[in-house]
């Protein structure tokens, strides 16, 4: 098909980025020691701007009018930020985990009680834009990620490394622009079991194993399940990672959000997926800084070893 004549060397299609790779047909990674599974937890903190229609909505208005401003909706994801942030802040103090949070910049400014707490505990700062919003509605992709990145840096002393846009929203441009400002992964591929790699024209980016499938947006705002069924789903996928990883390594990401899984009658149920991952041994709490240095060098190592059939 041909291509339009307007179109730059940096508006590549995803197939253009990166050749089909079949898992069975690459050499196997391995994990440190006898560890099978990497757990890379991701706590999803935004700035909902009460100027814009909300990013999401528990509550639809009245015959399903657009309001401005919608108070109810604004005021749901708040309590996240007021209390179910610090119910998770419990948790993974409790668990000694450091998850990585993707973090709309603009909580620096709005929350700072609350990124400070993010920081001072260690977790790892990921770019998720300045204020929640699809990229598509950007109109200086660039400029936004500069200013994501000049804030967090500003407030952290460190310069994030990974991206996750809101809702994975990118445009065909957008690794270009991410690679430009020094992103060196992504979480808004979910193809793979693996990380992997795409072409840009400042290198390559790596993308790293995020999943919309245990990921409490997509099972109980989209689909509406209730919280139970997405414990299982997270526990049945690691199951089945922890078989797999004793052959090939693998990673499972559990991403949350505070006005979700941070609600009274939902925080029991992410409770209970640690509690069983934690009773297997071999299972590494990684944040994704430390899955893409392992991979980067594990890559090295596996070399061009052929996996077992």
């Amino acid at each position: 098909m041909a291509r339009p004549r307007n179109e730059t060397a940096a508006t590549r299609l995803p197939r253009e980025r990166t050749p089909y790779s079949a898992i069975v047909d690459r050499p196997r990674l391995k994990l440190p020691g006898r560890a099978r599974v990497v757990v890379w937890t991701i706590v999803n903190l935004e700035v909902w701007n009460i100027a814009r229609a909300m990013a999401r909505q528990v509550l639809p208005a009245p015959t399903g009018a657009v309001l401005l401003p919608d108070v109810a909706n604004w005021s749901w994801h708040e309590y996240g930020m007021r209390v179910g942030f610090w119910r998770f802040k419990a948790l993974y103090e409790r668990l000694g985990i450091r998850p990585t949070v993707a973090i709309n910049a603009r909580v620096c400014v709005d929350y700072p009680r609350v990124a400070r707490a993010c920081h001072d505990a260690g977790w790892e700062f990921m770019g998720h834009s300045y204020e929640q919003g699809p990229i598509h509605l950007e109109k200086d992709q660039p400029g936004m990620i500069a200013r994501s990145l000049d804030t967090i840096q500003k407030f952290t002393g460190k310069r994030p490394i990974g991206w996750l846009g809101p809702g994975l929203t990118q445009t065909l441009e957008t690794p270009e622009h991410l690679a430009a400002a020094g992103i060196r992964y992504i979480g808004d591929w979910v193809f793979d079991d693996e990380p992997a790699q795409i072409e840009t024209a400042r290198g390559q980016l790596v993308t790293l194993p995020y999943s919309v499938e245990t990921n409490d947006i997509p099972m109980m705002l989209v689909q509406h399940h209730e919280a139970a069924y997405w414990t299982r789903k997270c526990i049945d996928a690691f199951e089945r990672y922890y078989a797999e990883g004793a052959r090939r390594a693998k990673i499972l990401a559990i991403a949350i959000h505070p006005y979700i899984s941070g609600q009274p009658f939902r925080i029991k149920y992410l409770e209970e997926i640690y509690a069983a991952i934690n009773r297997r041994p071999g299972v590494l709490h990684w944040n994704g800084e430390q899955i893409l240095e392992w991979y980067l060098k594990a890559k090295i190592r596996a070399g061009a070893r052929r996996p077992r059939r």
